[in-house]
Protein backbone atom coordinates (compact mmCIF):
# COMPACT_ATOMS: atom_id res chain seq x y z
CA UNK A 1 0.00 0.00 0.00
CA UNK A 2 1.28 3.46 -0.93
CA UNK A 3 1.37 5.67 2.14
CA UNK A 4 1.01 9.43 2.22
CA UNK A 5 4.72 9.66 3.00
CA UNK A 6 5.59 7.51 -0.03
CA UNK A 7 3.46 9.72 -2.27
CA UNK A 8 5.16 12.84 -0.92
CA UNK A 9 8.61 11.34 -1.54
CA UNK A 10 7.67 10.65 -5.15
CA UNK A 11 6.44 14.23 -5.58
CA UNK A 12 9.72 15.54 -4.21
CA UNK A 13 11.75 13.29 -6.50
CA UNK A 14 9.93 14.44 -9.63
CA UNK A 15 10.24 18.09 -8.58
CA UNK A 16 13.95 17.60 -7.94
CA UNK A 17 14.39 16.10 -11.41
CA UNK A 18 12.87 19.23 -12.94
CA UNK A 19 14.86 21.70 -10.83
CA UNK A 20 18.15 19.86 -11.27
CA UNK A 21 17.58 19.82 -15.04
CA UNK A 22 16.76 23.55 -15.19
CA UNK A 23 19.54 24.80 -12.93
CA UNK A 24 22.13 22.02 -12.55
CA UNK A 25 22.92 20.40 -9.24
CA UNK A 26 25.07 23.13 -7.73
CA UNK A 27 22.73 26.04 -8.56
CA UNK A 28 19.53 24.18 -7.65
CA UNK A 29 18.19 24.95 -4.18
CA UNK A 30 16.25 22.79 -1.78
CA UNK A 31 13.94 25.75 -1.22
CA UNK A 32 13.14 25.87 -4.93
CA UNK A 33 12.43 22.14 -5.01
CA UNK A 34 10.18 22.44 -1.95
CA UNK A 35 8.31 25.30 -3.61
CA UNK A 36 7.64 23.10 -6.65
CA UNK A 37 5.99 20.55 -4.38
CA UNK A 38 4.15 23.12 -2.30
CA UNK A 39 5.81 22.28 1.00
CA UNK A 40 8.33 23.98 3.26
CA UNK A 41 12.05 23.31 3.06
CA UNK A 42 11.78 21.72 6.51
CA UNK A 43 9.13 19.38 5.12
CA UNK A 44 11.46 18.37 2.29
CA UNK A 45 14.34 17.77 4.72
CA UNK A 46 12.11 15.42 6.68
CA UNK A 47 12.20 13.05 3.69
CA UNK A 48 15.68 13.86 2.33
CA UNK A 49 17.96 15.27 5.06
CA UNK A 50 20.69 16.50 2.67
CA UNK A 51 20.98 17.68 -0.91
CA UNK A 52 23.41 14.87 -1.89
CA UNK A 53 20.95 12.31 -0.49
CA UNK A 54 18.18 13.82 -2.62
CA UNK A 55 20.38 13.74 -5.72
CA UNK A 56 21.21 10.08 -5.20
CA UNK A 57 17.52 9.27 -4.70
CA UNK A 58 16.64 11.06 -7.96
CA UNK A 59 19.21 9.05 -9.89
CA UNK A 60 18.11 5.78 -8.30
CA UNK A 61 14.46 6.57 -9.04
CA UNK A 62 15.22 7.07 -12.72
CA UNK A 63 16.95 3.71 -12.93
CA UNK A 64 14.20 2.00 -10.94
CA UNK A 65 11.53 3.27 -13.33
CA UNK A 66 13.46 1.86 -16.29
CA UNK A 67 13.92 -1.55 -14.64
CA UNK A 68 10.28 -1.83 -13.58
CA UNK A 69 9.01 -0.82 -17.01
CA UNK A 70 11.20 -3.32 -18.85
CA UNK A 71 10.38 -6.14 -16.42
CA UNK A 72 6.67 -5.55 -16.87
CA UNK A 73 6.95 -5.15 -20.63
CA UNK A 74 8.92 -8.31 -21.42
CA UNK A 75 10.00 -10.38 -18.40
CA UNK A 76 11.46 -13.13 -20.60
CA UNK A 77 13.36 -10.93 -23.03
CA UNK A 78 16.44 -10.01 -21.05
CA UNK A 79 18.93 -12.65 -22.14
CA UNK A 80 21.09 -13.32 -25.16
CA UNK A 81 20.66 -11.32 -28.38
CA UNK A 82 16.98 -10.74 -27.54
CA UNK A 83 18.27 -8.30 -24.94
CA UNK A 84 18.97 -5.88 -27.79
CA UNK A 85 15.26 -5.82 -28.64
CA UNK A 86 14.41 -4.63 -25.14
CA UNK A 87 17.21 -2.09 -25.24
CA UNK A 88 15.68 -0.70 -28.44
CA UNK A 89 12.39 -0.38 -26.57
CA UNK A 90 14.21 1.50 -23.82
CA UNK A 91 15.73 3.89 -26.39
CA UNK A 92 12.23 4.55 -27.73
CA UNK A 93 10.93 5.15 -24.21
CA UNK A 94 13.72 7.63 -23.54
CA UNK A 95 12.90 9.47 -26.76
CA UNK A 96 9.35 10.00 -25.53
CA UNK A 97 10.46 10.97 -22.02
CA UNK A 98 13.02 13.48 -23.21
CA UNK A 99 12.89 15.63 -20.08
CA UNK A 100 14.05 12.80 -17.85
CA UNK A 101 16.82 11.93 -20.29
CA UNK A 102 17.99 15.53 -20.38
CA UNK A 103 18.10 15.62 -16.57
CA UNK A 104 20.09 12.44 -16.37
CA UNK A 105 22.55 13.45 -19.09
CA UNK A 106 23.13 16.88 -17.57
CA UNK A 107 23.84 15.37 -14.16
CA UNK A 108 26.12 12.74 -15.71
CA UNK A 109 28.11 15.50 -17.38
CA UNK A 110 28.41 17.47 -14.15
CA UNK A 111 29.52 14.38 -12.26
CA UNK A 112 32.87 14.07 -14.05
CA UNK A 113 34.33 16.74 -11.75
CA UNK A 114 36.20 15.36 -8.75
CA UNK A 115 34.09 17.14 -6.14
CA UNK A 116 30.64 16.33 -7.54
CA UNK A 117 28.51 14.34 -5.07
CA UNK A 118 27.21 12.05 -7.83
CA UNK A 119 30.62 11.09 -9.24
CA UNK A 120 30.86 7.87 -7.22
CA UNK A 121 27.26 6.97 -8.04
CA UNK A 122 27.75 7.36 -11.79
CA UNK A 123 31.07 5.50 -11.67
CA UNK A 124 29.41 2.61 -9.85
CA UNK A 125 26.37 2.74 -12.12
CA UNK A 126 28.36 2.35 -15.32
CA UNK A 127 29.99 -0.70 -13.80
CA UNK A 128 26.60 -2.12 -12.78
CA UNK A 129 24.92 -1.41 -16.12
CA UNK A 130 27.75 -2.89 -18.17
CA UNK A 131 27.86 -5.95 -15.90
CA UNK A 132 24.08 -6.34 -16.20
CA UNK A 133 24.19 -6.26 -20.01
CA UNK A 134 27.08 -8.73 -20.00
CA UNK A 135 25.20 -11.06 -17.63
CA UNK A 136 22.12 -10.90 -19.86
CA UNK A 137 24.15 -11.79 -22.92
CA UNK A 138 25.90 -14.65 -21.11
CA UNK A 139 22.60 -16.03 -19.84
CA UNK A 140 21.53 -16.51 -23.44
CA UNK A 141 24.95 -17.34 -24.82
CA UNK A 142 23.65 -20.53 -26.43
CA UNK A 143 21.96 -18.26 -29.01
CA UNK A 144 25.25 -16.46 -29.77
CA UNK A 145 28.20 -17.47 -31.87
CA UNK A 146 30.90 -19.09 -29.72
CA UNK A 147 33.52 -16.44 -30.53
CA UNK A 148 31.42 -13.54 -29.13
CA UNK A 149 33.12 -11.68 -26.27
CA UNK A 150 30.11 -10.75 -24.09
CA UNK A 151 32.11 -8.40 -21.85
CA UNK A 152 33.43 -6.38 -24.78
CA UNK A 153 30.04 -6.42 -26.48
CA UNK A 154 28.30 -5.12 -23.35
CA UNK A 155 30.69 -2.18 -23.10
CA UNK A 156 30.13 -1.37 -26.77
CA UNK A 157 26.33 -1.50 -26.46
CA UNK A 158 26.29 0.86 -23.46
CA UNK A 159 28.64 3.28 -25.24
CA UNK A 160 26.46 3.34 -28.37
CA UNK A 161 23.28 3.96 -26.37
CA UNK A 162 24.80 6.84 -24.42
CA UNK A 163 26.49 8.33 -27.47
CA UNK A 164 23.31 8.32 -29.54
CA UNK A 165 21.38 9.78 -26.63
CA UNK A 166 23.77 12.73 -26.33
CA UNK A 167 23.72 13.38 -30.09
CA UNK A 168 19.91 13.29 -30.07
CA UNK A 169 19.70 15.76 -27.17
CA UNK A 170 21.99 18.18 -29.02
CA UNK A 171 20.35 17.79 -32.46
CA UNK A 172 16.87 16.29 -32.01
CA UNK A 173 15.74 17.39 -35.47
CA UNK A 174 18.65 15.62 -37.17
CA UNK A 175 19.31 12.53 -35.06
CA UNK A 176 16.74 9.73 -34.88
CA UNK A 177 18.28 7.69 -32.08
CA UNK A 178 15.60 4.98 -32.30
CA UNK A 179 16.28 4.35 -36.00
CA UNK A 180 20.03 4.57 -35.44
CA UNK A 181 19.99 2.10 -32.56
CA UNK A 182 17.71 -0.26 -34.50
CA UNK A 183 20.18 -0.24 -37.40
CA UNK A 184 23.07 -0.84 -35.01
CA UNK A 185 21.25 -3.65 -33.18
CA UNK A 186 20.28 -5.27 -36.48
CA UNK A 187 23.91 -5.34 -37.65
CA UNK A 188 25.01 -6.62 -34.25
CA UNK A 189 22.45 -9.42 -34.15
CA UNK A 190 23.32 -10.51 -37.68
CA UNK A 191 27.01 -10.69 -36.76
CA UNK A 192 26.63 -12.41 -33.38
CA UNK A 193 23.41 -14.50 -33.27
CA UNK A 194 23.22 -18.09 -34.50
CA UNK A 195 19.69 -17.54 -35.83
CA UNK A 196 19.44 -13.78 -36.43
CA UNK A 197 16.45 -13.36 -38.75
CA UNK A 198 13.60 -13.87 -36.21
CA UNK A 199 15.21 -11.26 -33.96
CA UNK A 200 15.80 -8.89 -36.87
CA UNK A 201 12.09 -9.15 -37.68
CA UNK A 202 11.24 -8.47 -34.03
CA UNK A 203 13.47 -5.39 -34.04
CA UNK A 204 11.55 -4.06 -37.03
CA UNK A 205 8.26 -4.13 -35.10
CA UNK A 206 9.38 -3.70 -31.48
CA UNK A 207 8.52 0.00 -31.12
CA UNK A 208 6.64 2.03 -30.19
CA UNK A 209 5.32 0.46 -27.00
CA UNK A 210 3.04 1.98 -24.32
CA UNK A 211 4.56 4.33 -21.81
CA UNK A 212 3.86 3.91 -18.07
CA UNK A 213 0.58 5.51 -16.98
CA UNK A 214 2.33 8.05 -14.72
CA UNK A 215 4.45 9.34 -17.62
CA UNK A 216 1.47 11.13 -19.10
Amino acid sequence: MVTRGDARREQILYAAMVVFADHGYHRASLAGIAEHVGISQAGLLHHFPTKPRLLTAVLEARDRLDREWLAELDPDGRTGPRLLVNLLRLVDRNRRLGGLVQIYTALAGESVTDDHPARAWFTDRYGRVTASVEAGLLAGADALRPDVDCALLAREVVAVMDGLQLQWLLRPDEVDMVAAFRDYATRLIRSTALDPEPLVALLASAVPVPLPAHAG
